[in-house]
């Protein structure tokens, strides 16, 4: 933050996304080296957990039974945390086509195979929906599905997922596309997936919903956190799919908060208290099998692993539950889309601030960069370039005026 204007400038805001790598000493370095510095300095050692202590669910009608606590692969390009993780206990992966463009799934492929754990572990991979929106013809879908799928499998390096979903899905139609379902259950019989899925970050209720009007799904990854403890739709959604044995995975559990700096929650709670009293909260649902924390250091998979071992709030995250300014204070975009309605230059303000938290919450710039692709043509943040006054207005507690300028530091 520049002292004279009291803005935040383009560098500050890039440096803070590497300045904890940097002091920590661990910029560039990679593999069990760094976790084995990390453990020294703390003087702990790797053991795992003892069998038996953590706690498991069964993932719907799938039968597949993991650790409530899996490991969201999108922002990590580290195999050694990977395998660090699997060590630890965690035999979930999250990866998908999109992320790093290929390479995490080629990451992932890489540390099970080194690990040689592929019969002990649960790999769950994404197709992009969105180039399939214009597509009106059904053999064009039928054909892009196998072809997306074929290509994540030679990524991974592996004959089949666990769980293949189509990704990302925006409208409850898409979720009752017969072509789209009769695709990716035709991969499901030739044993290249063994479940099938769909991803929501916008609309969630009703996609859900949708999901389960169809029948044909296994799987459901969606976004809640305590941040939506309010959006009471979302989590009846989520108790009917689950009463219909699909499985729900939780995604975006922590809404960011392992970004977050000492400074930003004052002298209140500690940073590793807020991650994991809002893991507790999203897993203490028992609709819900799994959690995918997208974590990229050692030290927060420690955190977030630790909730695997017992539900039960510490006094100090029971006060944090209780403390009605944090909810706002996170800033968490639900993607309800009703801000759209307020900017009179029609941009997708929703994908915009979807856009912002890949970018400032992750500081994964090339997932942001790959979102604010996808937003249509004076959309995006073009639209915003000549605006000098943010009227756009969130129904939550969202700061869209301050997210889009920070936006136009990185990106305009």
């Amino acid at each position: 933050m520049s002292k004279e204007t009291g803005k935040v400038t383009r560098r500050g805001f890039l440096s803070t996304a590497v300045t904890g790598f940097v002091s920590a000493g661990m910029l560039g370095m990679t593999g069990r080296r760094a976790f084995a510095l990390q453990e020294k300095r703390e003087g702990k050692d790797m053991k795992g957990p003892e069998p038996g202590k953590i706690l498991r669910r069964t993932l719907g009608r799938t039968g597949i039974e993991i650790p409530i606590v899996s490991m969201g692969v999108m922002n990590s390009d580290n195999g050694a945390l990977i395998k660090a993780s699997y060590e630890l206990g965690i035999r979930h992966f999250d990866t998908a086509a999109v992320y790093m463009e290929g390479r995490n799934e080629q990451i992932v492929g890489e540390a099970i195979k080194d690990l040689g754990a592929r019969d002990r572990v649960y790999i769950g991979t994404k197709i992009f929906h969105g180039g399939m929106r214009e597509e009106t013809k059904p053999a064009d879908i039928k054909n892009r599905i196998p072809k997306l799928c074929e290509e994540s499998l030679k990524r991974l390096g592996m004959d089949y997922v666990d769980i293949l979903y189509i990704h990302s899905l925006q409208e409850p139609d898409e979720a009752k596309n017969g072509e789209i379902i009769e695709a990716m259950q035709k991969l499901k019989e030739q044993g290249k997936a063994r479940s099938i899925g769909v991803t929501t970050h916008t609309r969630m209720h009703e996609i859900i919903d949708a999901a389960v009007e169809a029948g044909a799904w296994d799987v459901i990854l969606t976004v809640v956190n305590f941040t939506l403890d309010d959006y009471g739709e979302l989590h009846d959604a989520i108790e009917r799919a689950s009463a219909k044995g699909i499985g729900v995975v939780a995604m975006k559990t922590q809404a960011g908060c392992h970004r977050r700096s000492r400074e930003e929650w004052g002298d209140y709670f500690a940073t590793p208290t807020v991650s994991t009293a809002a893991l507790k909260w999203v897993l203490r649902n028992e609709h819900i099998t799994t959690a995918i924390p997208g974590y990229t250091t050692f030290e927060h998979m420690k955190q977030d692993f630790s909730v695997a071992y017992g539900l039960e709030y510490t006094p100090e995250e029971l006060r944090l539950m209780e403390d009605r300014n944090i909810k706002a204070a996170m800033g968490f975009c639900r993607q309800c889309n009703l801000c759209r309605g307020t900017c009179p230059k029609g941009a997708d303000v929703a994908t915009l601030m979807r856009t912002h938290m890949y970018a400032a919450r992750y500081t994964n710039f090339a997932h942001a960069r790959a979102t604010l692709r996808g937003i249509p043509k004076g959309a995006g943040l073009d639209a915003c370039i000549s605006c000098t006054s943010c009227i756009a207005r969130c129904a939550h507690s969202v700061d869209i005026a301050g997210n889009i300028e920070e936006l136009k530091l990185i990106y305009a």
